[in-house]
């Protein structure tokens, strides 16, 4: 293994996975011919599709599940938690068991702009497009562009007609 990853034995590469230097990866799952690219981690039960492309400095975690053939930016950010705390009610530092994982799923074909936040429990549809630097509040419906913050519908992506030559 190559002194510049820091890649644990629970992960689960698919065949000809390219892999950059200085990435972090636990207990997570990687489909077949996925990219992953320099500073990004990927957290344990989170899970990347076939022919993903996902670019450095982002961080995908827990509870994130990531189809095929889906486009990260540079420096998209996952979250797993709405109401994330340091500390339990009585003071002692949390652990797993203090919280529950919230998921998040991306589907086939989106793709997300760098800088994007993306926060829990919603659904990036089938060939969808975030904007850079949006914040993903809620579910992106099938074939949508959506930009901002909150990150808001900008309009649907129309099939190309094809015409006969």
């Amino acid at each position: 293994m190559n002194e510049y990853f820091s890649i644990a034995p629970d992960v689960k590469l698919g065949k000809d996975v390219k892999l950059a230097k200085f990435i972090n990866l636990y207990g997570c799952e990687i489909g077949d011919e996925t990219k992953i690219g320099t500073f990004v981690e990927i957290q344990k039960n989170a899970k990347v599709g076939r022919r993903c492309k996902i670019s450095s400095h982002t961080f995908i975690c827990e509870g994130v599940t990531i189809e095929d053939h889906v486009f990260i930016g540079h420096g998209v950010t996952f979250i797993n938690d709405s109401f994330p705390r340091a500390t339990t009610p009585t003071g002692e530092l949390q652990n797993g068991k203090d919280w529950k994982v919230e998921a998040t799923l991306v589907r086939r074909g989106a793709s997300i702009g760098s800088g994007a936040t993306i926060l829990s429990n919603v659904v990036i549809g089938q060939n969808a497009i975030v904007g850079a630097g949006s914040v993903v509040t809620r579910d992106v419906p099938d074939n949508a562009i959506v930009a901002g913050n909150p990150a808001r519908v900008l309009r649907l992506i129309v099939p190309e007609l094809r015409v006969a030559k």
